[in-house]
């Protein structure tokens, strides 16, 4: 991977990079890391810059051929010196540079494996239209996604040579799948009336008969009274609608049973590692209900 994904050769100080470890130096006095993101380019996370909390082994917190986004603190063009911090960046920055990373990288598989198929180098094509593409739409991605519907809105301005516009668009078609967002929402649902976990369970029932041919909502439990209705969307838009329209009418039946229901988030996109934690948090509710003396009836929430 020696052809850089961006026109800036360097990254900038403040920028939030994803970078390999590729060595622990023995002393431990940090990590080197090489900037896949530039073309390979080195530079180190100072042992300082690891970690919030006291560390005794550089070797607990770093593994050799992991890729972790890191921020840029110091560049030295001249020197060729590259300082990185892995506690200065935010979970929410972490996640945001992680899904331009793949966004990034999808764009150079798609023009490295065109320019070796037509033998030239993949930074040719990047600067007649890669790098034009990321500066007018913000990220080449984006330009590709257009692409599918409409190559000519988007490659024709550029003189591409014949044959390339048709090879371009047989790999991003192949590769700009339309991809399906995990969409969510969680619901506290409760009712104290003599039919209490009845009505819930049709209430419940009525924000699952809102889905469509098209899109499948599912509830599921974490620990009552909390839920989440869920769903994969390739329209996110329209479905986190569809997902209000379950909310409203899960919220009807309960009322008229004299029950309550209130959004404890509302419907939104979510990233893995918030299903990860989502998961996390429904399997200790799981353990946590096991530990529950065997022999006691309880109360099957299903619907």
């Amino acid at each position: 991977m020696n052809c850089r994904f961006y026109e800036s050769k360097y990254p900038s100080p403040g920028d939030i990079v994803m970078a390999k470890i590729i060595l622990i130096s023995d002393d431990e006095i940090g990590a080197y890391v090489q900037l896949e993101e530039y073309g390979g380019i080195e530079g180190m996370i100072p042992l300082s810059e690891l970690s919030r909390r006291r560390i005794r082994s550089v070797q607990k917190l770093l593994r050799v051929g992991s890729s972790e986004p890191l921020v840029v603190m110091r560049v030295d063009q001249a020197k060729g010196y590259i300082d990185l911090s892995k506690k200065s960046v935010a979970p929410e920055e972490a996640q945001m540079c992680e899904d331009r990373f793949k966004k990034s990288r999808k764009v150079h598989t798609i023009i490295t494996h065109v320019a070796d198929k037509r033998g030239v180098k993949p930074e040719e094509y990047y600067e007649k239209f890669g790098w034009p593409l990321y500066a007018k739409y913000g990220h080449a991605y984006h330009a590709f996604k257009l692409a599918v519907s409409d190559p000519q809105a988007v490659f024709g301005e550029f003189d591409l040579e014949p044959g390339l516009l048709d090879e371009l668009m047989v790999d991003i078609s192949r590769h700009m799948k339309p991809q399906r967002a995990k969409l969510r929402a969680k619901v506290d649902v409760r009712c104290f009336s003599f039919e209490g976990i009845e009505a819930i369970r049709r209430a419940l029932k009525a924000a699952q008969d809102v889905s469509t041919e098209k899109t499948k909502l599912d509830i599921t439990l974490i620990a009552p009274p909390e839920y989440v209705i869920s769903t994969e969307s390739i329209n996110p838009e329209e479905d986190i609608k569809l997902i209000n329209r379950a909310i409203e009418a899960a919220e009807k039946a309960i009322k008229e049973e004299g029950g309550a229901l209130k959004v404890l988030v509302s419907p939104k996109q979510i990233s893995d590692q918030e299903e990860k934690e989502l998961q996390d948090l429904m399997h200790r509710a799981e353990r946590e209900n096991a530990e529950v003396s065997g022999d006691e009836d309880s109360d099957d929430n299903g619907f």
